[in-house]
C-alpha cells in the first residue's frame, strides 16, 4: 500500500479523519502517524501526533522530518448549508493547493483525497462515476476544482498516485451530521417526510469508506477515482425503517407538501438571521427532498466487499457510542 514511512493526514481530527488516523494506526504500516486540523479532535487516537496548522496558510514542510510520506487530504469546510460560498473555495480550493505544493516540497508519490458526490449534482437518475458532473452548490463546485487541483499535481511526475473518493453520505460514531440528525428526530417521534418518502440517499459506513480507501490505492497505478456508498441504494423511508428496526423507533408515518414544509420553517430562518442557531432551513429541506442517486461502480468492479449492510453497520454504531451521539 506504502510509499511513505509515515502518514499525514490533513484533516484527521474530524469524524473520517478520527477513523482513518485509528486505522493507519492499527494496521502497522507506517512508522509515525500526523494529524494536521485546526479543530480539537472528536477523540484522541493513541499513537497520532497532533499537530495545529491551517491549510489555508502555507505548509511547512518539516513537518515531515525528512522522510517519504503518503499524505491523506480530508481537510475542508464541508457543512452545506452553514457558510458564505466564499468559505467554501476559500479552504476547498487554497486548501487543495496548499497540500498539492506540500506533497511536491517533500517528495510524497501517494495522495489519498476525499471528494464528494456533491460534484454530481442531484440527480433521481443513478449516477456512476461517468456522469458528467454538474455541482450546483459552492462546495460542490469547490471540491471539483480541488479535485483538478489534485489531478494537476499527480501529472507533475510519472510515479505519482492520486486516488479521489467521492464518498456519498458517511455516519457512524463522532459523525454528529445528518444521520445523528435523523436519528434523534426518530426518538423524539419528531421526523416528517419532506413531501415523499422514496427519496434516494446514497449512504456507506465510515469504516467501509476507510477500508475501501486502504483497498482502492493498493490497486491504484496512476489515477484512481471513485464513488463510495453502498451498492444498495436506500430511500429515506428505508433507512428510517433500518433505525426502527436497529434502536425501536416508532417509523415515521407523516408526509408534508414540500410547499408547506418550506413555509414551517420560515420562522426558524428568521431566527437565524439575528444570530440564533437551529439548523433549519429551506435549504436543508430541499436537500432531504433531492434525490442523491450514486452507484460504487468502480468500487465493485474491484472486487472491494462491504464488511456491513445498514442495519448491522446501525447496530455496531450505537453500540460504540460512548458520546450519545446516536441517541
Amino acid at each position: 500500500m506504502s510509499n511513505g514511512t509515515q502518514a499525514i493526514v490533513f484533516g484527521g481530527a474530524g469524524f473520517i479523519g478520527t477513523h482513518l488516523t485509528t486505522y493507519l494506526v492499527s494496521s502497522q504500516k507506517y512508522e509515525r502517524v500526523v494529524s494536521i486540523d485546526i479543530g480539537q479532535p472528536r477523540a484522541h487516537v493513541a499513537g497520532v501526533e497532533y499537530l495545529h496548522h491551517d491549510v489555508r496558510e502555507t505548509i511547512d514542510p518539516n513537518i515531515s522530518n525528512g522522510s517519504p510520506a503518503d499524505i491523506f487530504n480530508l481537510a475542508a469546510v464541508h457543512v452545506t448549508p452553514g457558510h458564505p460560498d466564499g468559505d467554501y473555495y476559500y479552504t476547498n480550493v487554497l486548501g487543495a493547493v496548499n497540500v498539492c505544493r506540500f506533497a511536491d516540497e517533500i517528495g510524497c508519490k501517494d495522495i489519498v483525497f476525499t471528494s464528494s458526490i456533491s460534484i454530481y449534482g442531484p440527480s433521481e437518475a443513478a449516477l456512476d462515476e461517468d456522469a458528467t458532473p454538474r455541482p450546483v452548490s459552492a462546495y460542490g463546485r469547490s471540491k471539483f476544482a480541488a479535485e483538478k487541483i489534485h489531478l494537476l499535481w499527480q501529472s507533475g511526475a510519472p510515479n505519482r498516485r492520486l486516488t479521489i473518493v467521492r464518498p456519498a453520505v458517511i455516519y457512524g460514531l463522532y459523525e454528529r451530521g445528518n444521520f445523528t440528525r435523523l436519528s434523534r428526530m426518530m426518538q423524539k417521534k419528531a421526523f416528517i417526510y419532506p413531501g415523499r418518502t422514496d427519496t434516494i440517499k446514497s449512504c456507506g459506513y465510515v469504516k467501509d469508506l476507510i477500508c475501501s480507501m486502504s483497498y482502492m490505492l493498493a490497486r491504484n497505478e496512476g489515477v484512481s477515482i471513485y464513488n463510495f456508498c453502498f451498492e444498495r441504494r436506500h430511500s429515506i423511508s428505508e433507512i428510517c425503517a433500518s433505525f426502527s428496526r436497529v434502536a425501536g423507533y416508532a417509523q415515521p408515518q407523516l408526509t408534508i407538501p414540500i410547499w408547506l414544509m418550506n413555509l414551517a420553517v420560515l420562522p426558524f430562518e428568521i431566527l437565524q438571521s439575528v444570530g440564533l442557531k437551529t439548523g433549519i432551513n429551506r435549504e436543508r429541506v430541499r436537500k432531504l427532498w433531492f434525490s442523491t442517486n450514486i452507484l460504487p461502480k468502480r468500487l465493485v468492479a474491484n472486487g472491494f466487499k462491504f464488511s456491513y449492510d445498514m442495519d448491522a453497520s446501525l447496530a455496531e454504531w450505537r453500540r460504540d457510542s460512548t458520546l450519545k451521539d446516536f441517541d
